[in-house]
């Protein structure tokens, strides 16, 4: 049950506050409109599985959507185990002192890097330095260390909401770190581990400067068939599409269907999320 504010200041604050919540979301369902209007003329079978013609003018976007998919595979595959480990290490195992302290101040800041800095820091190390060149592994590893803090930080939380009682008792019971751990603490943190995670997966799909330095390429004759290999993304075809065409207006269908098709895929990761969070939730209960 909500508090109702008692007096004049309190009152104040609670509309004000909840005036600016409704003004947000009024502009995300018109902007989540918008796109829907406007695109939702030009999704079809063929826009979804034939590649693009005219520099993106007509086709479709199956390249796209395959190398957008291939790039999040390339990042779930580095980011989730690492962030989950580097958060049971954290949690479980470091001595809490000034050291652990600094290194979850570093975490938080890594965290809010703008993207592009994380692009550029990509391009030296991955593309350049380790010589991976501009490739789908170059550009998966670059958005796993954009969204790798995300994931420390929401695992780490989820880690620690476990009571303390669950780890003493199993441990009084003889059983070792690793196993209460693995049979008393993760499985009623993965609900929080999880969302946390695929949550920063959905942010990663969305990014075009870490993937305009490192592995994005506008046009493809091909799909690509090796980690080496460039490819097509969603957020970079979309920001040729509004940016880089000569005739704008001719390629609005396109610029709509593109973006509708984005947000689907983003919306996709954070009800998997939540259907995710709810199945655990389900299953562990305490």
């Amino acid at each position: 049950m909500s508090m109702k504010p008692r007096n004049i200041g309190e009152k104040i604050v609670y509309y004000s506050m909840l005036g600016v919540t409704y003004a947000i979301l009024l502009v995300v369902i018109y902007i989540i409109a918008d796109v829907v209007v406007g695109g939702i003329g030009t999704i079809s079978w063929e826009f979804l599985t034939e590649a693009p013609r005219k520099s993106g003018e007509e086709g479709g976007i199956w390249p796209v959507i395959v190398g957008t998919l291939y790039l999040v595979l390339g990042t779930i595959t580095f980011a989730l185990p690492l962030g989950m480990a580097g958060a049971i290490y954290l949690s479980e195992y470091a001595t809490q002192g000034r050291l652990t302290r600094m290194i979850r101040l570093a975490i938080v800041t890594l965290a809010g890097i703008p993207s592009v800095v994380l692009g550029l820091f990509g391009l030296g190390m991955f593309v350049i330095f380790l010589q991976l060149g501009a490739s789908i592994l170059a550009g998966s590893l670059t958005l796993a260390c954009m969204i790798l803090p995300t994931i420390i930080v929401a695992s780490e939380e989820s880690l620690r909401s476990i009571p303390q009682s669950f780890r003493e008792g199993s441990l009084a019971l003889g059983a070792t770190k690793w196993e209460t751990i693995r049979r008393n603490v993760l499985p009623y943190a993965i609900p929080g581990m999880m969302t946390g995670s695929i949550l920063g997966v959905g942010r990663a799909a969305g990014e075009t400067a870490p993937i305009l330095l490192t592995v994005a390429a506008f046009f493809l004759p091909t799909l690509p068939t090796s980690v080496f290999d460039q490819c097509m993304a969603l957020p970079y075809h979309l920001y040729i599409l509004a940016t880089q065409l000569p005739d704008a207006e001719k390629a609005r269908p396109m610029q709509y269907g593109t973006a509708l098709v984005l947000i689907a895929v983003v919306l996709g990761f954070n009800l998997t999320a939540i259907v995710i969070r709810s199945y655990f939730r389900r299953k562990y209960r305490w």
